[in-house]
Order: structure tokens, then C-alpha cells, then sequence
């Protein structure tokens, strides 16, 4: 998902590969988990490949952080008006948090009102709205990059080491259940919580607060080749010792899985670099699909879901062996993407046309 589009210049098209990459890892983790029958469920590759999915999400969560701290910074750029700029993009948190419960009430009317509660589930739109809002609040608070990148970076690392603590404590057991499973993952109600993928946020916004300060651009990538090899390190290393809190679980609140994902999804930034500046990469065509599936990240997500988990796929519905998900999961990949440049296509047509329009007025 895209939330902050107007960040991402000719300066960064990179991110737009990554963030198609993401959403890649994104279509692949939905559609064998809805369409692998049991039986090879229990297959170890079927186990590796919901690894890999697994990283789409932190990965989508994470983009949204750098992003929005390059849209303020172009902002404030533009402007000059600090307060202003970090308000907007508290404002696209907020608005991204109302489209959660707009994709909810979607999914609501397609299943034929099947459950209410289910209005209120806690998906991946409902984290990244409250913590690109938290994000913002929090780079409002410094006038100088560098402090604010400190403070991205110390509220990653505090949401992360409290997430086990969070999970456990009784003293959230006076909250409205729905309010709850913002904070703890409840069957049926919660696929993410705020602790610990809103982390996932902030720390995105302290690697976007390198990016928008350090200069070459060849240095910057170096820099986050090497920050995201050194914290992948070190996150390994920790994930052979005790960890940090007794409470702790590895796969879902430990402190060293966290920082092994941020690691990793920092590598991937320069991966995207190297890609999009490789010598071979614009001799034949500037277009790339992965390019263009970024764009489209959120237009992916919202009709994507519905068609792998609702109705539509329903004689497919865990009875695919693992290797016909994965030949399903191609096929539908190309589909969708016929679907985004079919909207691409309708989009510039309409552009044109108002164009032509004022041109007539």
C-alpha cells in the first residue's frame, strides 16, 4: 500500500520496485493460504513460502514509513511551513484509517452481511493509519532531521521491546474488546495489532530520514547496505541467546525476529538502487511492470482480497495441491495486473479528456 504517492520522485523510483516486490510476496502469501488444501499444508516449502509472506506486510508497513517522511520533508521544502507539512501527513494517516473500515464494510456487503463484528477486525489499514498518524506526531515534535531520525528509530525499538509486556498485562482488560485487539491478537478479530507493526512504521520513517539527508546517492546506499547488514547480523546473533523478555515468543513479539525483518527490509532498498541504475535497465524501455505494480499497491490490496478469500474463489477454497497454488498464484498475478493497466489506461484516458475539456471552456 502506497499512502504517501507524492514522496516518491524520479530521485526514488526505486521504492516503487520495492514496494512491487511487496506486493508480489503479498498476492503469493494470500493465495496459498487460501487455496493449498490441508494435506500440503504440512509440506516444508509450503512452510518456507509463509515465511516469505510473511515479509510482505512488515515490508508494505515499513515503505510507508519512509515515504511519509519524504512527503513531509518535500512539503516543508515547498512551503516552509514546518507544522504544516507533518499535519498533512497526520492528516493521510487518519484518512487511511478511515479507508480500513471503508474496505470493511466492502467485505461486509460481499459476504451478504454475514457477520457485523466483522466491521470492526483489525487489518493491516487499521495499524498503518493510527501509526502513520503516531509517526507524523512524533517528527512534529524536532525541528532538526537528525533528532528526528533518533526519535523514529527510539520509537521502533520502544514498540518492539514493549510488545511482550503489552500482550501479557491484565491492565488492558478494562478496554472495549474492540479497542483490545488493537493492542492483542484475538482469533477472528486480528490479523496485526499495533505492537509490534506499527514498529514497523517508525522504523521505516528513520531510514526515510537517511535517505532525505545523506548525499550522493551512492553514499546512501552504501550507508543503508551496511546498516542493514550490521542490524540482520546482530538480530541473528540475538536469536541464538535468551530473549530480552521471559514472555517473549520468536515468530510473533521478540525483539530479535523484529530487527532481523528491519535488517532485511533495509537491504532490500538498495537491491531496489542497484536495479533501477543497473547500465542494461532503460536500453530497451523505462517502463517496469514491478514499477508499475508499487503504484498500484493499494488498488492491488483492495480488490485482491475479496477475489482470493471471498466468494468469487469459493470451488477453489483449500483444494489446490501446492503446486497448482502455485501455478494459480502466476496466473492471477498476471490477471491483476491486466486489471492495473487497465486502469492506468483508463486513468490517462480520462486525463486527457479533462484536458481536452478545459482546453475547450
Amino acid at each position: 500500500m502506497s499512502p504517501e504517492r507524492g514522496a516518491i520522485g524520479p530521485r526514488h523510483a526505486y521504492l516503487d520496485w520495492v514496494r512491487g516486490v511487496a506486493v508480489l510476496i503479498m498476492i503469493e502469501a494470500h493465495v496459498l493460504d487460501a487455496w493449498t488444501h490441508a494435506a500440503d499444508r504440512t509440506r516444508p516449502l509450503f512452510g518456507y513460502a509463509m515465511i516469505l509472506g510473511g515479509f510482505g506486510a512488515p515490508l508494505f508497513l515499513f515503505l510507508a514509513g519512509v515515504a511519509l517522511v519524504l512527503s513531509a520533508e518535500s512539503k516543508l521544502r515547498k512551503t516552509g511551513d514546518f507544522a504544516a507539512s507533518w499535519w498533512a501527513v497526520q492528516a493521510r494517516g487518519w484518512q487511511v484509517f478511515g479507508l480500513a473500515f471503508l474496505f470493511r464494510l466492502q467485505s461486509y456487503i460481499l459476504s451478504g452481511g454475514f457477520s457485523l463484528m466483522s466491521l470492526l477486525k483489525v487489518d493491516i489499514l487499521n495499524v498503518m493509519g493510527p501509526a502513520i498518524a503516531a509517526t507524523a506526531l512524533t517528527g512534529r515534535a524536532a525541528k532538526k532531521k537528525s533528532v528526528r531520525g533518533v526519535l523514529f528509530a527510539t520509537g521502533a525499538v520502544a514498540i518492539c521491546l514493549l510488545t511482550p509486556i503489552v500482550r501479557a498485562t491484565p491492565l488492558l482488560a478494562w478496554l472495549p474488546d474492540p479497542v483490545e485487539w488493537y493492542f492483542r491478537p484475538t482469533p477472528g478479530r486480528t490479523n496485526f495489532t499495533l505492537f509490534p507493526w506499527a514498529g514497523f512504521v517508525f522504523a521505516g520513517a528513520a531510514v526515510g530520514s537517511a535517505i532525505d539527508t545523506l548525499k550522493p546517492a551512492r553514499r546512501l546506499q552504501a550507508a543503508l547496505l551496511a546498516a542493514g547488514a550490521l542490524i540482520t547480523w546482530l538480530a541473528r546473533e540475538a536469536s541464538f541467546r535468551p530473549p530480552l523478555h521471559p514472555l517473549s515468543a520468536y515468530w510473533t513479539t521478540s525483539a530479535s525476529f523484529f530487527f532481523l525483518r528491519v535488517g532485511l527490509l533495509t537491504l532490500l532498498l538498495p537491491v531496489g538502487y542497484l536495479w533501477e541504475h543497473a547500465p542494461f535497465r532503460h536500453k530497451l524501455s523505462n517502463w517496469s511492470p514491478l514499477q508499475e505494480f508499487g503504484r498500484a499497491s493499494l488498488f492491488v490490496y483492495w480488490i485482491h482480497v475479496e477475489m482470493v478469500y471471498g466468494f468469487f474463489s469459493r470451488p477453489i477454497r483449500r483444494s489446490l495441491s501446492l503446486e497448482g497454488a502455485f501455478a494459480a498464484y502466476v496466473l492471477f498475478t498476471v490477471f491483476l495486473f491486466g486489471l492495473v493497466r487497465l486502469k492506468s489506461w483508463l486513468m490517462a484516458g480520462r486525463a486527457i479528456y479533462l484536458t481536452d475539456s478545459k482546453s475547450v471552456i
